[in-house]
């Protein structure tokens, strides 16, 4: 695809956003596609990344202020399936040969076609740098890349950027024209001041006025145990929490566990309670039968505790929740799918203090003393929140940038 239709596409889409996002879009203009890598690359914690690298892409960076569900994103959505169009009548893209690890410096046979990958899709300026080295204008592409899909920026061309560049451009194509129907059904009147989890990107929003105010990257739940969508409120903030363990986990996990490690709940600090709440040591449970199940497992509060410090509650079916996590290294990975259904909210303390901020008796210096002094306590939300969990995997923000992330749970065919 030529420069000039990039500019046509982006044109159009800044056109869609100017009467959506008039007087809080204009106030992003004017910060260059490196200013803006830089501070993708600052807020997904990658202190090791210079910022000393070429602007070597007429595309532009996605703006860390516009959010993935909006009017504007459905609009923008629907323009972007042309350049799609575009893309897949001229015969797509090349695929990329695998070459472990290409970085600046590398010098190999699966370089040109990467160049290709990325000027087709608009992440690299065509005849930038020589065709054969991997330079710093293709790690900057290569980092633009991984932005639009959800990697980790460190320009280097491991398993998961290799997969993701070579997903076909009729597949991003399909993704395009069933997430526009997702996101035309979703856009309706969604108030002022929501919370929206893509579980899809693992991703979740506070957004005030069509801005993304703040942005949590997420765990959500495995491939065999899914997130479900949800439209709710948040009603209430609990501090230092119990954690009572729903019947699904102790079936599929607590009793393997326990007949593997007969210690597991006493080291984690779970207790057992029979219907009349009387307390039972794990001895008094026959581990090998479903016995366990017509028990309540409840783990103390603490450093420990699964839920953390914080756990996010709001009306569901499914009894679902957000919640701190004390296993903060899965925010680091590529793949964030671990949970049993719930989402694992990295900084959620950011994210509370922005729930509670209308909440009398809730500032940050309260919410901080609680949470250090290990009181159980609960805040309820003065104005519930509205809350949405959904499940989009392509999006065009109102900047023009597109972005895709996988079909973790295999829903795009079958919408």
């Amino acid at each position: 695809m030529t420069a000039h239709s990039r500019r046509s596409f982006l044109t159009a889409a800044a056109g869609l956003a100017a009467s959506a996002w008039a007087g809080g879009a204009h106030a992003l203009e004017g910060q260059t596609p490196d200013q803006l890598l830089e501070e993708l690359i600052r807020e997904n914690q990658d202190s090791g990344i210079g910022s000393g690298f070429d602007n070597a892409a007429s595309a532009r960076l996605p703006k860390k202020t516009l959010p993935t569900l909006s009017p504007s994103t459905a609009e923008t959505t629907q323009v972007s399936i042309a350049q799609y169009e575009g893309i897949v009548a001229k015969g797509g893209w090349p695929q990329v040969p695998p070459a472990p690890d290409l970085r600046v410096g590398s010098r190999s046979a699966s370089v040109p076609p990467l160049r290709q990958r990325l000027v087709i899709a608009g992440d690299l300026e065509l005849n930038s740098g020589e065709a054969q080295i991997f330079d710093s204008y293709v790690e900057a592409a290569v980092r633009r890349f991984q932005i639009r899909h959800g990697l980790h920026p460190d320009g280097i061309l491991h398993e998961a950027t290799l997969h993701a560049l070579n997903v076909s451009a009729e597949r991003r194509l399909s993704q395009l024209r069933t997430n526009a129907v997702r996101l035309k059904a979703l856009t309706g009147n969604l108030g002022n001041r929501i919370v929206v989890a893509n579980i899809p990107a693992a991703q979740i929003e506070a957004i005030e006025n069509g801005i993304a105010v703040t942005r949590h990257t997420a765990v959500a739940g495995k491939p065999d145990r899914p997130s479900p969508d949800v439209r709710s409120k948040i009603t209430q903030i609990n501090f230092n929490p119990f954690w009572t363990v729903p019947v699904s986990i102790i079936r599929k996990d607590l009793i393997p566990k326990m007949q593997a490690e007969p210690d597991y709940l006493t080291k984690n600090h779970i207790r057992i309670f029979d219907p009349k709440n009387n307390e039972l040591l794990p001895s008094q449970i026959d581990w090998y039968s479903e016995e366990a199940v017509n028990y309540k497992f409840k783990q103390d509060a603490g450093n420990f505790n699964s839920l953390g410090s914080i756990k996010i509650n709001f009306p569901s079916p499914d009894g679902v929740y957000m919640h701190d996590t004390p296993s903060k290294n899965l925010f680091g990975e590529d793949f964030r799918f671990a949970s049993s259904g719930c989402m694992r909210v990295q900084n959620v303390r950011e994210l509370v203090y922005w729930i509670l901020a209308e909440t009398p008796g809730w500032s940050k210096a309260e919410i901080d003393e609680v949470i250090k002094s290990g009181e159980r306590k609960d805040a309820k939300v003065a104005k519930p929140l509205p809350l949405y969990w959904v499940y989009i995997t392509a999006w065009a923000t109102p900047d023009g940038v597109v972005q895709f992330r996988d079909d973790i749970y295999n829903r795009d065919t079958v919408s």
